[in-house]
């Protein structure tokens, strides 16, 4: 009898790091499908946070973790490990750390304070960002027309010529009608 509720709670042991329950907090960011926060925005940091008042520009958008990178804002230290046989000690550096997306708002051009938003449509059809505060349009970023990692466009030899790749190599074939 003992040796079967021994091997339950092995079981149940085993088993536990596979169905664990998920935070709290990474549940709500699953919920979330739109975002008005975008990396490259100029934000200010609100609420009982001890940086409130600071500004910055939005360098990174973690939407599975809920959180923001902002330049400048929510230093913290960073250990860097030296290596003794080249001579380089170790340090420490002031690096940012992240904060969570309800702890910051987007401000406005016009006024410079933050702001909310809201999302209108314009006769053109484009969808914009429009500051509750003036009234003005926040326009989407010039840094997300750049792609993060640029695309390699290194031409090698086993890349294909452009004229083997625009060459005709297929013949429509026609099979003969049945009788």
């Amino acid at each position: 009898m003992a040796s079967i509720a021994r091997n339950r709670l092995q079981r149940i042991a085993q088993t536990s790091g596979k169905f664990h329950k998920p935070k709290p907090q990474l549940a709500e960011a699953a919920k979330k499908s739109q975002w008005s926060i975008l990396r490259g925005d100029k934000v200010q940091v609100i609420g009982n946070h001890p940086e409130r008042g600071k500004q910055g520009i939005v360098m990174k958008v973690l939407r599975d973790k809920d959180r923001v990178l902002v330049e400048g804002v929510n230093l913290g230290p960073r250990n860097i490990k030296g290596d003794k046989d080249r001579g380089i000690p170790g340090k420490v550096i002031m690096k940012e750390r992240t904060i969570h997306y309800s702890n910051v708002n987007l401000v406005d051009p016009v006024q410079g304070v933050p702001t909310r938003i809201i999302k209108k449509f314009l006769d053109t059809g484009e969808k914009v960002r429009i500051s509750k505060k003036s009234g003005a349009i926040i326009p989407r970023p010039e840094v997300l027309t750049f792609r993060k990692r640029p695309v390699n466009s290194a031409v090698t030899e086993s890349c294909t010529s452009e004229d083997d790749a625009w060459e005709i190599t297929y013949q429509n074939y026609v099979a003969p009608s049945p009788p």
